[in-house]
């Protein structure tokens, strides 16, 4: 069914300032795949250098990167 279709008469509208504090993709997790990677000894040691959690780490450095790249592409 397309928007224009969903009859939306018993709702209404919320106005602007309702969405002032919204946040788009909060509750979003994208789906995690296993993979097996061979990396640089020492960069594995700077990514567990901070403690517990350097596959998140390394996640989180891949998908800046990535959407840099998308950004500018």
């Amino acid at each position: 069914m397309s928007d224009d279709q969903i009859d939306t008469s018993d709702i209404p509208e919320l106005p602007p300032a309702a969405w002032k504090d919204a946040v788009r993709g909060r509750f979003y997790r994208p789906v995690k795949q296993a993979v097996s990677m061979r990396l640089d000894a020492d960069v594995v040691v700077w990514l567990k250098k901070p403690g517990k959690g350097y596959q998140t780490r390394a996640n989180r450095i891949l998908r800046q990167r990535m959407l840099e790249e998308i950004r500018r592409a």
